[in-house]
C-alpha cells in the first residue's frame, strides 16, 4: 500500500512545482517593467542633472535647472509609468490599431475612419506652425521618452506587451516623435467634439417621425436651460467681449443677402441621412469604432462634461480664492490623467516654470492645475465645431454653386499585424474628408437622397458625406498648453485661451492677488443666418452644394465670452450655456444647467448663511449626490395611477405600490447604499424606453442626461403629447399618467428579479457598478486571469449622470458606470500646500507598482488627498528620489 500513497506525492509534488514554475513566470514577467524611482541613472541627452521625487503614491515631482531638461524628464518618467498607454494612443490617433493589436474586431474599421480624417496628417502640419519654443519642448520630452525605451524590449516596458505577444508578434518599439505628442490633442478634440451625435440623432429622428416640430421637443433650445448661465447677458461682460466684432458682423450681414435656404433641399439632406434602414446608426456605429480615449462627448449620454467653479475670497475663510475641477470623462484604467509637478530650480524668463497638477502620458506638460501665481480648471465648451455636408458627386467631383470642383485624393495602406495590408482610398471635397467612403449606410443614404428636380443627375458616384470639424485645421493648441504652464495672472491666461483651437474649453480661474474669472476658447466657426432648418446654426445636416451653408469664417476670440471678478463672487462653469444671448452662436444644445444650478445653490445658500467656504466645503460640494429632476419626476410618479389592465390583479398593483412608497418623502439623495434611488433610476430607464424607444431608432433613443431632464420635464407638463403614445398600440392612445403607472410596474419587477423581493433591501450601488478596464487587455474576449491584471473592481458607486457627481450611465444598457469624475482638484490661492488632488485610479500602469489602483478606494469614497507644490513641502512628502545625470554618448 506505500506505492500508491508515495506516487501520490510524488504526482502533487510534481503539480506543485510546475505551478511554482508558472507563479514565479508571471512573477518574473509582471516585475521586470517595473521602473526604478530610487537611485542615480546616468542618461544621455541631458544638459544637468535632474531631481525626480516621487511621494507615497508615486506621484513625480521634477527639478530641472532649463526647459529642455525638465520637459526631458518627464518624458522619461511618463514612459517609466505609462508607456503601453502612450504606444496605444500614438497607434489609435496614427490610425495603425491594427498594426499594435492584429486584426481584432473594429480595429481595421477604426484605423480606415482616422485615416480618413487624417488626425496625424494635420499634426505634422501643426509643428512647424508652433512657437520654437514649444518644438524645443516637444523634441526634448520625446528624447527622454526615447532616453528611457532606448534598449529595452517590449516586455521590459509593460507586461501588457507581453500579454499582447501571445496574440500578434510585436517588433521593436519604436522612437517617440513630437508629431505622437501633437496628435494626441486629435483623440482630445475628437472626444469632446460636442453636438456631432446630436445632429446624427435628429436627422434619425426625423427620418422615424417626419415631423420637424417633434423631433426639435427632443432638442430643447438653450432658453430651456434651468439656473444661470456661466456669465449671464453678453451685457454684463468685460469690454473686450461685449459684442460681437464689427468685421464678424459685417461678414455674416454679407453672407445673409446670399439668398434663402431651400427648406425642401435641407429637408432632403436629412431624410437621406435618415432613410428607413437608418444609415445614421450605421454612420454612428462606425464611427464607435474609433476608441474615444476620453469618452464620448457628443451629448449621446450626458455622461462627458465637467465641473468647475471659483469662490472669492469675499466667501471664503481664508480670505482668498478657492477653484474646484472635476472632469467628467470615460471611466479608463490606467487613468486618463498622470499627476505630475514640474519646477525649473530657479524660475526666471529662461526656465518659467513652476506648475504642478494634470498631465496626459503621451504629451509634455500640464493640462489642468496651478503655478505659483494662478490656477486653472477646465470644462467643456460644448461649441458646435462640426457639421456634415451631403456633397453631389459626379466623376470624381463635387457639385459647388452649379460648378463640377474635383476632389482632393489619397492612398492610405493600413498594415494588420499577423494579417494582410487593407488600401483604403481618402476623397475629401472642400468641405471635409468624405466619411461615406469609409461608412457604406452613409453611401446608402447618399444614394438615395431626393434632391431638387432641377439638379444634374447624380452619376455614377452618387452622393457622399463629408465632415467639416475645426480640428482638422492645424492650429496652436500645443503653444496654449505651455503658455498656462507659465502664466502669472490673468492676461497671461488670456493669452493662452487665444492660442486654443481645439478642443474648445471653459476656463476658470482664481490667483494669489484674489482675482476669479472666466474665459471661454477655442475656435467657432461662423455660419450664415440662413431660413432653413437649424437657422444657420448647424444643427441639421447641411446641403454642400449650396455656399449658403458653407463656414464664414471663425468667431473672433475678442468675441469669446469672458468676465473678471464678477460681482457676487463666484464662477460656476458645468457646461450650460454660457451666456443669455445667441451672439455669438457657440452651440444650440449645452448642457441643460442641472449640475451648473445645483453647484451654485448649495453655494449661495452657504453665503447667504453667513458661513465662509473652506476646502472642506468645496470638497463635499464635489461629491454632492443629490439627483436635481427628482425634485419634478417624484411627484408626478407618486400620483400616477397603476395599471388597471385584465394582467394587472389588485395584488400586483399593491406589490409595486410597496415599492412606490420608498419615493415619499425621499429627498433624491442617490447613495450606493440607497434604496428609494435603486427604484427611481429603475424608473427612469423604463420611462425612457416606454415613451420613445417605440417611435425612434436607435441611434436617437435616450440614453440619460440632462438633455432628457429637460424633455421629459416638458412632457410631463403634455398628458396628451404624441410621445406618450405607443406608435406598437395602434388601437389604443396612451397618455402620460398610463406610461408612469407602467414604469413604475415594471421597474417594481425588474429589481424584484435583479435585488429581491423586499424593496428595502435594495441598493443604488449594487446596480450602478464601476469595472474599470484596460483597452486592450481589459476587453472580455481576453483570457480571465489575464484581463484581471488589467481590470480594477467592481466598485459600488452612488451619484448618476447629470448630477454633481457624475457616475454617468447608459439607459440604453444598464446601470454600470460608463463615465465618471477623472480627477479631482481643489486649488486653495491662500496656501497652494493646502490644496487637494485626486486621480480616479493611480500614477502607474504597471500592475505589481502598488501604484495602478492606489488612489481608487478614496476616489469612491469621496476623499482627496494633500497636495504639495512648494519646495519644501514636495521635499517632505517625498519617499523615493531618482537623480537622472548627463551621459555623454561616447560613454556608451
Amino acid at each position: 500500500m506505500p506505492r500508491p500513497r508515495s506516487a501520490g506525492v510524488v504526482a502533487l509534488a510534481v503539480v506543485l512545482v510546475v505551478a511554482l514554475v508558472a507563479v514565479t513566470a508571471v512573477v518574473v514577467l509582471l516585475r521586470r517593467p517595473l521602473p526604478d524611482t530610487s537611485g542615480e541613472v546616468a542618461v544621455p541627452g541631458l544638459g544637468a542633472q535632474v531631481r525626480v521625487l516621487r511621494d507615497a503614491r508615486g506621484v513625480p515631482q521634477v527639478y530641472a535647472e532649463d526647459p529642455e531638461d525638465l520637459f526631458f524628464a518627464q518624458g522619461y518618467v511618463h514612459a517609466q509609468d505609462r508607456f503601453f498607454q502612450m504606444d496605444f494612443r500614438r497607434h489609435v490617433t496614427a490610425g495603425r490599431l491594427a498594426e499594435l493589436v492584429g486584426d481584432a474586431p473594429g480595429a481595421v474599421e477604426a484605423d480606415a475612419v482616422v485615416r480618413t480624417m487624417g488626425w496625424r496628417r494635420v499634426a505634422e502640419a501643426e509643428l512647424p506652425l508652433l512657437a520654437p519654443e514649444t518644438r524645443a519642448y516637444l523634441e526634448a520630452y520625446a528624447d527622454g521618452v526615447n532616453a528611457y525605451t532606448g534598449g529595452r524590449s517590449p516586455s521590459e516596458l509593460s507586461a501588457a506587451y507581453t500579454a499582447l505577444g501571445t496574440r500578434v508578434d510585436l517588433g521593436p518599439v519604436e522612437e517617440w516623435t513630437p508629431v505622437d505628442s501633437l496628435a494626441w490633442l486629435k483623440a482630445m478634440a475628437w472626444s469632446l467634439r460636442a453636438n456631432y451625435s446630436d445632429e446624427l440623432a435628429r436627422a434619425a429622428a426625423y427620418g422615424a417621425v417626419g415631423d420637424v416640430g417633434l423631433v426639435e421637443q427632443l432638442f430643447p433650445p438653450p432658453s430651456a436651460s434651468v439656473g444661470e448661465p456661466v456669465v449671464g447677458a453678453v451685457g454684463s461682460l468685460a469690454p473686450a467681449a461685449a459684442t460681437t466684432s464689427d468685421a464678424a458682423t459685417a461678414t455674416r450681414g454679407a453672407a445673409a443677402s446670399g439668398g434663402d435656404a431651400d427648406d425642401e433641399v435641407l429637408a432632403g439632406v436629412v431624410a437621406a441621412l435618415a432613410d428607413p434602414a437608418d444609415p445614421v446608426a450605421g454612420a454612428d456605429r462606425a464611427l464607435a469604432a474609433v476608441p474615444d480615449l476620453l469618452g464620448d462627448g457628443s451629448g449621446a449620454t450626458g455622461g462627458i462634461g465637467s465641473n468647475a467653479w471659483a469662490v472669492s475670497g469675499e466667501h471664503t475663510a481664508s480670505g482668498e480664492p478657492l477653484l474646484a475641477n472635476d472632469p467628467h470623462l470615460a471611466a479608463s484604467f490606467p487613468s486618463t490623467w498622470s499627476q505630475v509637478g514640474l519646477h525649473c530650480t530657479e524660475v526666471d524668463a529662461d526656465c518659467p516654470f513652476d506648475v504642478s497638477g494634470f498631465s496626459f502620458a503621451g504629451m509634455p506638460g500640464v493640462v489642468i492645475g496651478h503655478t505659483a501665481d494662478v490656477a486653472w480648471g477646465f470644462t467643456n465648451t460644448g461649441s458646435d465645431v462640426t457639421d456634415l455636408y451631403l456633397e453631389r458627386v459626379r466623376d470624381g467631383a463635387a457639385l459647388r454653386a452649379g460648378e463640377q470642383v474635383p476632389l482632393t485624393t489619397r492612398t492610405e495602406t493600413i498594415r494588420v499585424a499577423g494579417g494582410e495590408d487593407v488600401a483604403i482610398q481618402v476623397r475629401s471635397s472642400g468641405h471635409g474628408p468624405l466619411l461615406s467612403d469609409v461608412v457604406p449606410e452613409l453611401a446608402a443614404a447618399g444614394r438615395a437622397a431626393p434632391v431638387p428636380e432641377d439638379a444634374p443627375p447624380a452619376g455614377s458616384d452618387g452622393y457622399a458625406v463629408a465632415l467639416s470639424w475645426t480640428a482638422l485645421q492645424p492650429g496652436r493648441t500645443m503653444d496654449a498648453v505651455f503658455a498656462l504652464d507659465a502664466a502669472q495672472d490673468w492676461d497671461d491666461v488670456r493669452e493662452a485661451a487665444s492660442l486654443f483651437v481645439v478642443p474648445g474649453q471653459n476656463i476658470v480661474y482664481a490667483d494669489t492677488s484674489g482675482s476669479i474669472g472666466y474665459q471661454a476658447s477655442g475656435v467657432v466657426p461662423l455660419r450664415q443666418p440662413g431660413a432653413g432648418l437649424g437657422q444657420g446654426t448647424g444643427t441639421w445636416p447641411r446641403p454642400g452644394w449650396d455656399p449658403d451653408y458653407d463656414w464664414v469664417g471663425a468667431v473672433p476670440f475678442a468675441d469669446m465670452p469672458s468676465v473678471l471678478d464678477p460681482p457676487d463672487g463666484l464662477v460656476v462653469s458645468a457646461n450650460q450655456r454660457i451666456t443669455d444671448a445667441f451672439d455669438p452662436f457657440l452651440t444650440a444644445d449645452p448642457d441643460m444647467g442641472h449640475r451648473a444650478q445645483r453647484i451654485r445653490e448649495v453655494l449661495e445658500e452657504q453665503v447667504a448663511a453667513g458661513r465662509p467656504v473652506t476646502a472642506d466645503d468645496v470638497e463635499a460640494l464635489q461629491t454632492d449626490r443629490v439627483d436635481p429632476f427628482a425634485e419634478v419626476l417624484v411627484p408626478y410618479l407618486l400620483d400616477a395611477p397603476l395599471p388597471q389592465d385584465p394582467g394587472s390583479s389588485p395584488e400586483r398593483r399593491a406589490f409595486t405600490r410597496e415599492a412606490v412608497e420608498l419615493l415619499r418623502g425621499w429627498d433624491g439623495t442617490t447613495t450606493a447604499d440607497s434604496a428609494p434611488a435603486a427604484y427611481y433610476n429603475a424608473v427612469w430607464s423604463t420611462l425612457l424606453r416606454l415613451t420613445f424607444a417605440d417611435q425612434l431608432p436607435e441611434t436617437a433613443q435616450p440614453r440619460g442626461g440632462s438633455r432628457w431632464f429637460t424633455v421629459v420635464g416638458q412632457l410631463l407638463e403634455d398628458p396628451e403629447s404624441p410621445w406618450w403614445d405607443d406608435a406598437t398600440t395602434p388601437a389604443v392612445v396612451e397618455t402620460r399618467d398610463q406610461v408612469l403607472g407602467r414604469a413604475l410596474q415594471q421597474a417594481r419587477l425588474e429589481l424584484t428579479a435583479t435585488l429581491g423581493a423586499d424593496p428595502q433591501d435594495w441598493e443604488w450601488g449594487r446596480l450602478h457598478r464601476l469595472v474599470l478596464r484596460q483597452d486592450v487587455l481589459g476587453d472580455e474576449s481576453v483570457p480571465a486571469p489575464v484581463r484581471a491584471l488589467w481590470t480594477a473592481g467592481p466598485v459600488d458607486l452612488g451619484g448618476s449622470t447629470s448630477l454633481v457627481d457624475a457616475t454617468s450611465w447608459d439607459a440604453r444598457e444598464g446601470y454600470g458606470v460608463t463615465a465618471v469624475p477623472s480627477m479631482r482638484m481643489v486649488v486653495d490661492l491662500a496656501d497652494l500646500d493646502a490644496s487637494r488632488w485626486l486621480d480616479l485610479a493611480g500614477v502607474s500602469e504597471h500592475p505589481w507598482s502598488g501604484h495602478a489602483t492606489d488612489q481608487l478606494g478614496a476616489w469612491a469614497e469621496g476623499r482627496t488627498f494633500p497636495w504639495p507644490s512648494t519646495p519644501g513641502a514636495v521635499e517632505d512628502a517625498a519617499r523615493d528620489e531618482l537623480v537622472l545625470t548627463p551621459r555623454s554618448t561616447s560613454a556608451g
